[in-house]
């Protein structure tokens, strides 16, 4: 699959490097001199220029693109290039800071696939890994989240249906798939969903039993 990683500070360099050991490739966007000249020494494919502007975005061949993350230190800038990649088709991943209110999450929430916090993720990360280090695991991830795995059985209302267009109750969010046997990952604007598969899901721990009956159609029972 190919991503365009816009930024290539602490969270789009690590994010880039993951997803290349993964056998993915990597595009990374620019604007910094030094910051660029690291990507290359790392072996990256780069792109100096600003990221926000259709002109620097489209060097990327964001038609053949599969997702593309704003993940620079600026919201403004993450914001833009998600909104460029969206009309080109590509999922979009957008990187928020502290910062970050409700009033803007509102704002934003609806022009993105995805949002991420990365502070916030770190800490969610460990606190799963304490408890289990895996999807599995059902625990408060922060003081109004909650994260659960829901597998799909046949019949359910979402098979056949994208990741993208599943609509769940309240702020839910799904934020990985897994097919299988196979390891569970951020779906692509193209993964349907099929009987058997596994969902991650975001929610309030009041609403997980409505968002199990939504997702299995009224089998709530794991």
């Amino acid at each position: 699959m190919k991503f365009v990683i816009v930024g290539f500070g602490r969270v789009g360099m690590r994010t880039a490097q993951n997803l290349r050991a993964e056998g993915h490739d990597v595009v990374v966007v620019e604007q910094d001199p030094d910051r660029v000249e690291r990507a290359r020494t790392d072996g990256f494919k780069v792109i100096q220029g600003d990221g926000s502007t259709e002109t620097t975005l489209e060097r990327a061949n964001l038609d053949e693109t599969d997702a593309l993350g704003g993940l620079t230190g600026d919201l403004n800038t993450n914001f833009l290039a998600c909104v460029i990649g969206d009309a080109h088709g590509c999922r979009t991943v957008l990187r928020v800071n502290e910062d970050f209110s409700d009033e803007l999450y509102e704002k934003y929430a609806d022009s993105v696939d995805e949002i991420i916090y990365p502070e916030r993720l770190g800490a969610v990360g460990a606190k799963t890994a304490l408890l289990g280090g895996d999807f599995d695991v059902i625990a408060d991830l922060t003081e109004e989240l909650a994260i659960a795995s829901v597998e799909i059985p046949e019949g359910a209302p979402v098979v056949g249906k994208r990741v993208v267009e599943v609509d769940l109750p309240g702020e839910t969010r799904i934020y990985a798939h897994g097919r299988g046997d196979e390891p569970m990952s951020i779906p692509l604007p193209r993964t349907r969903i099929e009987a058997g598969d596994s969902l991650a899901i975001l929610a309030d721990p009041d609403a997980l039993a409505d968002v199990r009956a939504a997702l299995r159609g009224g089998a709530v029972a794991e």
